[in-house]
């Protein structure tokens, strides 16, 4: 699978002046860069870059975490939380909008929209669960955006659902916490920054193309980010919490890239 590497300068600041420069389009590695990589100039680079001595497969994993984490925190510091993604008429919509996950569509996850409750947890005043009647009466509102997919592949989507930011007020969450994290009926689980979280286009997506969502794009709701790469958007999502710790994700804690920034 696709995974984050930089290649940096190695002179001072020209390094976080070309992660600036580079960071906006997401690099993605995949298994035969890294096998290129462990026999190139460029992890001698990373040697260099990050102290140690890539002599083994640890190693290895070490200085691209490292790399990683600075595309993390450059991502961060150029995200605009006020900038927003293009947005599309419904004549561009793809039809039919790919399905995308990390199992087969004949492997889709049904939740019983009878028996489901939002969980809300961490740094909120309100820990109550949610049923979905209440989702639907809150405020509503759609996009018609692009799904980039890390893969190389994109499509344009019609998602309509509750502003996330809106729903993070309203349970009272410490908006000044550094992650929200996801946990998933499919055994999906991701996080996000705060800023991404109140960004004005990030919606808990409880419809798709003016209809209740389908189990395929993440029935009973999914987290719809046009500003992130769509491993970052989880589907059939049983648990939202607010927390200053890093909770990783399932991709994430694999080697991807965590801002996943599109």
């Amino acid at each position: 699978m696709i995974k984050q590497a930089r290649r940096l300068n190695l002179d001072g600041d020209a390094v976080l002046r070309e992660a600036v420069d580079r960071i906006a389009i997401t690099n993605k590695l995949t298994q035969s860069r890294r096998n290129f990589l462990r026999g190139s100039l460029t992890l001698g680079g990373l040697s260099m870059l990050t102290g140690c001595v890539l002599d083994g497969h640890a190693s290895i994993e070490a200085a691209l975490g490292s790399i990683s984490r600075v595309n993390d925190k450059v991502q961060g510091l150029l995200f605009d939380p006020n900038r927003l993604a293009p947005t599309y008429p419904d004549s561009m919509i793809t039809r039919p909008f790919p399905f995308n996950a990390f199992y087969s569509e004949s492997e889709v996850t049904e939740v019983d929209e009878d028996d489901y409750r939002l969980e809300v947890a961490g740094l909120v005043a309100n820990k109550r669960k949610w049923e979905l009647s209440e989702l639907r009466a809150m405020p509503q509102t759609d996009q018609v955006t692009r799904h980039i997919c890390v893969e190389g592949w994109s499509a344009i989507g019609k998602w309509g659902g509750v502003p996330f930011g809106d729903f993070l007020r309203k349970v009272g969450a410490d908006t000044s916490a550094k992650y929200v994290g996801f946990k998933c009926a499919d055994d999906y689980f991701t996080s996000i920054d705060m800023p991404t979280a109140l960004h004005p286009q990030t919606l808990l997506a409880l419809t798709y193309d003016g209809q209740v969502l389908p189990p395929k794009y993440g029935f009973p709701m999914k987290l719809r980010m046009p500003t992130k790469l769509g491993y970052k958007n989880p589907k059939h999502i049983e648990a939202i919490f607010v927390t200053n710790t890093y909770p990783g994700g399932y991709w994430e804690d694999q080697g991807y890239n965590w801002f996943g920034g599109s």
